[in-house]
């Protein structure tokens, strides 16, 4: 099991990217939680095999149509971190 997070950064928001997160997540079999930052980018947490996370990152650099993805930064994340999704999706409230 690898848990990981992503901040996705570019025109990000107001596109559906959210929507967009959890429906390729949970295609996958992934856990996931994502929310709005207030900088305009979108954050998301995996958890899950590594082949599936991997697919979904993948999956975000392209976004949900209209969107417009600059970067993807990446990092470990611990269980803690996936934990707010309570067992399945979420969307957090923008941070």
């Amino acid at each position: 099991m690898m848990h990981r997070q992503v901040v996705i950064r570019g025109r990000v928001q107001g596109v559906g990217s959210r929507a967009f997160v959890l429906t390729h997540a949970g295609a996958r079999g992934l856990q996931a939680w994502v929310r709005n930052l207030y900088g305009g980018s979108v954050e998301a947490m995996f958890s899950g095999s590594g082949p599936a996370i991997d697919s979904m990152i993948a999956v975000c650099r392209e976004g949900p149509p209209g969107a417009s993805v600059d970067v993807i930064e990446e990092r470990a994340a611990n269980v803690e971190d996936i934990d707010r999704a309570r067992g399945g999706f979420s969307v957090l409230p923008t941070a």
